[in-house]
């Protein structure tokens, strides 16, 4: 049976080698099996540049490699945290970088990907640090830096994201509801699948043209989170123990 996944927020790091094997099972498991795999931003807690060729980073393109190798389409996405994934990691792993907002065919039912960040506009000062670090001149800037200097400014961000986010009402943290109908609108979709606030749910949503869903992919945590799409049965949000 023909089949998609999606995953985002596993934040790997090597301080969690575990989530790692996680996915190397997940990447075992559906290799030359489901159609494509897309990844919906955040796959690392940080990315400093695809220069950074750590054993951890590597170990992890190996992994994506031999899932894109066996024949499954590979598919990536921005996150908050490694907005700096550029084309030759997508290259090393045989998977497609993709646009924030990208609609897809899912067996005959379009969705809207995103990461999710966007969706949070009523956290403002969030939103102008993303303008900032989304901007080709930033980023060319940071990635001209020594690596370790991009290590120190990566710690020092993560640093200060998880003081301002303690400080945050919680509501602000998450979507706002008439930016998802604008964006569902415009896609003209009455399915959106996206990651980034930790909080996995499927949401009905009411649009111009009907009722639709929002469906919210969870972090990696103590569980997996995966939603499965396929003809039969459409789509599922899926929870799986590490």
């Amino acid at each position: 049976m023909s089949y998609t996944l999606f995953i985002s927020d596993l934040h790997l790091d090597a301080e969690r080698p575990q989530h790692l094997d996680a996915l190397k099972q997940l990447l075992a498991r559906h290799a030359g099996q489901c159609d494509a795999l897309y990844v919906l931003g955040d796959l690392f807690e940080t990315w400093i540049g695809d220069d950074d060729d750590s054993p951890f980073n590597l170990d992890a393109i190996a992994a994506f490699r031999s899932f894109s190798d066996a024949g499954s389409a590979l598919f990536f996405m921005h996150g908050n945290r490694d907005f700096l994934l550029g084309h030759a990691f997508t290259t090393a792993t045989g998977g497609t970088l993709l646009d924030e907002g990208t609609v897809v065919d899912l067996y005959g039912t379009p969705a809207l990907l995103m990461h999710g960040d966007s969706l949070c506009t009523r956290d403002e000062k969030y939103m102008a640090f993303r303008a900032q670090v989304r901007n080709p001149a930033w980023q060319a800037d940071m990635l001209a830096k020594p690596l370790a200097q991009r290590r120190m400014i990566a710690q020092m961000l993560r640093l200060q994201s998880k003081q301002n986010n303690e400080n945050k009402a919680q509501n602000i943290m998450d979507v706002t509801p008439d930016e998802v109908i604008r964006v569902m609108d415009e896609a003209g979709v009455k399915d959106l699948i996206h990651g980034h606030t930790h909080r996995p749910a499927v949401h009905d949503v009411s649009l111009q043209g009907g009722s639709g869903k929002r469906w919210v992919l969870g972090d990696w945590g103590a569980l997996g989170w995966q939603i499965v799409a396929d003809q039969e049965k459409g789509l599922r949000l899926e929870s799986f123990t590490l």
